[in-house]
């Protein structure tokens, strides 16, 4: 038995080397689609077209105007009038709108309330809103208010605030869980397509073996891409720390790659054909990639969403590794995490196994 469970594990990676496509569709998912999910996300301005006008004639607006430069703001372009401006907002050929009316530098210079308008593009909401808070903190420095309190920072666990560690480590873990999925549920349904099936069920082994050997054979080509994942992209491209243990991480994907094969056998025992694979594991994954935290943090979540968020696999995946990572967690205390994805993986497995196993 342990000779045709290699077997059967050898010619499913043997057949995944053969496939071109699906070889490419590898690696493009565990090197370039995480490099650019990593760099191509800004959360923080950045060639920000902002226009003003300026009806002051004083040199405040101007001091105020010369805080706004590269890398985060294109030179501030001057209209002439507020129609102008709000056309140029509507044409998108800015994203902020700065008004500062006549009584500006009058107000400001006699102690009183000097009111600047700003126009937002709030279509691009992020961007907008966080250019507006580097405008109310340039306008707060300038101004220096009588307020005897100074507050003084310290970030933790991210010293330089960079956001493109956590959006290329968050990716990998989202492509981990989809291409797992995918992948184990087409080494079933291609039996189907290419008329295999039938001969497999004649087959004088043990059905189980074959299941658990097709499985594990997609679990570890995925576990090689993310090996690959981490030496080329998050450790080589952007120098991701990791102040945990590494074979905790590990170890933890592994437990995780098989939660997620157990989904895969689920879509593979009610699909037909590759193209309903793809559409089900949408389907079903979407869900799971909403309520795991990874877009949206789970506090930020209607109660409701988030007792869901319990039962998604993924949720603790992602918290365990960010916690590996980036806050360098003892492998004791990663034990939630550990918990979590082995109780929902066995679930989520043996439903699996015992559906595509009725097939046999």
């Amino acid at each position: 038995m342990n000779r045709v469970f290699w077997v059967v594990f050898g010619k499913e990676i043997f057949g995944f080397l053969r496939s071109a496509g699906l070889v490419a569709v590898v690696l493009y998912a565990f090197t370039a689609d995480i490099y650019i999910a990593g760099k191509g996300i800004q959360i923080k301005p950045r060639n920000v077209k902002i226009g003003y006008v300026d009806d002051t004639g004083g040199g405040i607006s101007r001091k105020i105007l010369s805080h706004l430069h590269r890398p985060e703001f294109l030179k501030p372009r001057r209209f002439n009038s507020q129609k102008a401006l709000s056309r140029a907002i509507f044409n998108k050929e800015i994203l902020v709108g700065i008004l500062f009316d006549q009584d500006f530098e009058k107000d400001f210079r006699q102690g009183r309330k000097a009111q600047l308008n700003l126009l937002l593009d709030a279509t691009a909401a992020s961007q907008s809103f966080t250019t507006l808070g580097y405008l109310q903190n340039i306008v707060m420095d300038f101004s220096k208010p009588n307020f005897p309190v100074v507050i003084k920072s310290h970030k933790l666990f991210n010293q330089n605030a960079d956001n493109h560690t956590f959006m290329a480590l968050t990716e990998m873990l989202s492509v981990t869980t989809l291409l797992i999925v995918i992948l184990t549920a087409v080494v079933f349904v291609r039996e189907k397509e290419e008329g295999t099936w039938d001969i497999m069920l004649l087959m004088p082994v043990d059905p189980k073996l074959i299941i658990l050997a097709k499985s594990l054979s997609q679990v570890m080509i995925v576990m090689a891409g993310v090996i690959l994942a981490l030496g080329f992209v998050i450790f080589g491209a952007f120098n991701t720390p990791l102040n945990g243990s590494f074979w905790a991480f590990i170890l933890l994907t592994f437990f995780y790659s098989f939660s997620s094969a157990g989904i895969g056998l689920f879509v593979a025992a009610v699909s037909k054909s590759t193209m309903q694979v793809a559409q089900l594991s949408i389907i079903i994954m979407m869900p799971l990639i909403f309520l795991s935290g990874a877009w949206t943090p789970i506090y930020a979540m209607h109660p409701i969403l988030q007792f869901l968020s319990l039962f998604s696999p993924l949720r603790y995946y992602i918290e365990g590794s960010e916690s590996i990572f980036f806050r360098g967690t003892a492998f004791v205390d990663l034990l939630p995490y550990f918990g979590g994805v082995l109780v929902l993986g066995v679930l989520l497995y043996w439903y699996g196994f015992r559906k595509i196993g009725k097939l046999f």
